[in-house]
């Protein structure tokens, strides 16, 4: 038999029973569409965590006060040692630090915000000049933070692009004073609209200085400390130059904790890259069930062609063809099983990327690759048994049964 005629015995055999066929199909290309679907999902979670951290900034290295460690509890160290705050002289000695190009203290508090009547809740975030390159903001209008002493805080504010709207309206804000708690403050910057990132929402964000913030919330400590290393290769150096210049501030005690944003990133990109794998290992169980399904097709398959079978060994056909004939058949129904369920799969992810724009939900590579070969793979292993079982069949018997 001549392989346009093996084809041709498979496609025959497919349509001549379109409800099998379809079914066939169909369980094919969820499972196709499943795997496809999830690791978009998977993966798109993974690209979004990561570039919400990368937009933190770059070359980052953020001091927390706190020591975490898993050493257990110490009845001497509760006693004899009392965790250290952070403060701004703190944040000010980590500029000498060689490897450090850009030191910002933050303090985080909530407020009110109030001008011409208009009241709301606000967050501030106290800082100092170099918070906004360090965060990688940007302004829509004015000037950042005046660089100045940073224990004696000018009275100035830069605002979100919500709160500008919210607060003006059409009119003007640069200039503009307005009450932060119980201060009074010259708006001299405006940022520009980004949105919500990691549980900051800049649009409706007050930056002030970090003195004057220390004083609105009456407290002399740090939320963080940010860092910005003056390069990729020396960020672990310092990470540790800012280790020690804290330990020999607070008296030889480590009671911070030094955080990279490679670290932070290498961990949420080994989590999420776990969590996709993980549920392209769920989708890839529904291939192995349309493989089954596919099998049980082709048992019955060959039961209700047990004539033709017999008719085609008696004209001389061996038992290599009629394997081949239904192998082949098998295939047409996996390779196109595979495709409807890519394509679904895809649209499934548009639509996501419709609904969610800043979720970028693409399917990686590997997994349509592997979609679409643990289906075709799948087929054909599940095909063999009946294949073997229509090769086998004696063609007298098989002609007098049909």
């Amino acid at each position: 038999m001549r392989l346009a005629d093996t084809l041709r015995f498979a496609r025959d055999a497919a349509t001549g029973y379109p409800m099998r066929t379809t079914l066939s199909v169909l369980a094919m290309s969820i499972g196709v569409a499943a795997v496809v679907l999830l690791t978009a999902l998977g993966d798109g979670a993974r690209r979004y965590v990561v570039g919400q951290f990368s937009s933190l900034g770059t070359n980052l290295v953020i001091v927390l006060p706190g020591r975490s460690g898993t050493g257990g509890f110490n009845p001497a160290n509760a006693i004899t040692s009392t965790p250290r705050d952070l403060t701004v002289d703190d944040a000010a000695a980590l500029k000498r630090a060689p490897s450090v190009y850009r030191v910002a203290p933050l303090a985080v508090g909530t407020s009110e915000i109030s001008y011409g009547g208009r009241l709301r809740e606000i967050m501030v975030a106290g800082s100092t000049a170099e918070f906004i390159p360090i965060r990688n903001f940007e302004l829509a209008q004015g000037s950042p933070l005046p660089d100045e002493d940073w224990n004696r805080g000018s009275s100035v504010a830069i605002i979100g692009a919500k709160i500008r709207d919210e607060l003006f309206g059409n009119d003007a804000a640069l200039g503009r004073l307005i009450r932060v708690g119980d201060r009074r403050l010259r708006i001299i910057g405006i940022l520009k609209p980004t949105g919500q990132g990691l549980g900051m929402n800049t649009d409706e964000l007050v930056i002030v200085p970090v003195s004057l913030a220390q004083a609105m919330f009456n407290s002399n400590t740090l939320f963080r400390i940010m860092v910005e290393a003056r390069s990729r290769d020396a960020i672990p150096k310092a990470k540790d130059e800012a280790q020690e210049i804290l330990k020999q501030r607070h008296r030889g005690e480590e009671d911070v904790t030094v955080i990279t944003q490679d670290a932070v990133l290498a961990t949420f990109d080994k989590l999420l890259g776990a969590l996709t794998l993980g549920v392209a290992g769920i989708a890839a169980i529904s291939l192995a069930v349309a493989g089954i399904l596919v099998m049980n097709v082709m048992l019955v398959a060959v039961t209700q062609r047990t004539g033709e079978i017999g008719l085609l060994k008696a004209l001389g056909a061996p038992a290599r063809t009629i394997r081949l004939a239904f192998l082949t058949e098998a295939a047409m129904l996996s390779s196109v099983g595979a495709l409807v369920g890519y394509l679904l799969g895809q649209a499934g992810a548009f639509v996501l990327r419709q609904l969610f724009p800043v979720f970028p939900a693409y399917p990686p590579d590997w997994a349509v690759i592997a979609g679409l070969g643990t289906a075709l793979g799948t087929g054909l292993l599940f095909g063999v048994m009946p294949a073997r079982r229509a090769a086998q069949l004696d063609p007298v018997q098989a002609l007098m049964k049909h």
